[in-house]
């Protein structure tokens, strides 16, 4: 492969995923600085004489019938089931959560703000399709940080601090990894 070619790609690659990696670094930064968006509650409706499934293949049917039997909108793609509760997916949008009780089940609405929306988002908790386009983003971002260590490291000028640069990273991963 030509040397201008892996400059193309890797242009183009970082050019095309820009939007996601500022928006991704940004999210999960506000997220360590304490910063986790708020899941809102919504009115919670109580079903009698019925508890959620342990059968995992029927949990979405049980769930959907569930939701229309409470008159609520049962969109969504498919249902995470705890120990004794489940969420309807995606989370990075409004969602139902719904936990067994002694006598029946509640069903409680949730309403994540921006940030939590971003976050179940980073989380790979959205739409499957967004999770394709992850799943694209991390292999496009390691062609991009591999193609710029190459660029770098076959340049004479940027050989050296490629290397230096490189290596200092590698030791404060491995060193805080171990802390």
């Amino acid at each position: 492969m030509s040397r201008k070619l892996l400059v193309t790609i890797h242009l183009y690659l970082a050019a095309f995923f820009a939007p996601i990696i500022v928006i991704m670094a940004a999210s999960g930064g506000l997220y360590l600085f304490g910063v986790k968006g708020e899941m809102t509650r919504g009115d919670s409706i109580v079903v009698a004489n019925v508890q959620l499934t342990k059968d995992s293949a029927a949990l979405d049917d049980q769930v959907r019938g569930l939701l229309s039997q409470a008159g609520l909108n049962a969109d969504f793609e498919y249902v995470k089931a705890g120990s004794s509760s489940a969420q309807t997916r995606p989370t990075s949008r409004d969602y139902y959560q719904i936990k067994n009780l002694a006598d029946g089940v509640e069903i409680t609405a949730m309403s994540p703000d921006l940030q939590a929306s971003l976050m179940e988002l980073h989380k790979g908790h959205g739409p499957s399709l967004y999770k394709w386009l992850e799943k694209a983003f991390a292999a496009a971002l390691i062609l991009i940080m591999l193609s710029g260590l190459y660029l770098g490291l076959q340049s004479p000028m940027l050989k050296q601090k490629t290397m230096v640069l490189s290596g200092a990273g590698l030791l404060v991963f491995v060193v805080l990894a171990l802390l």
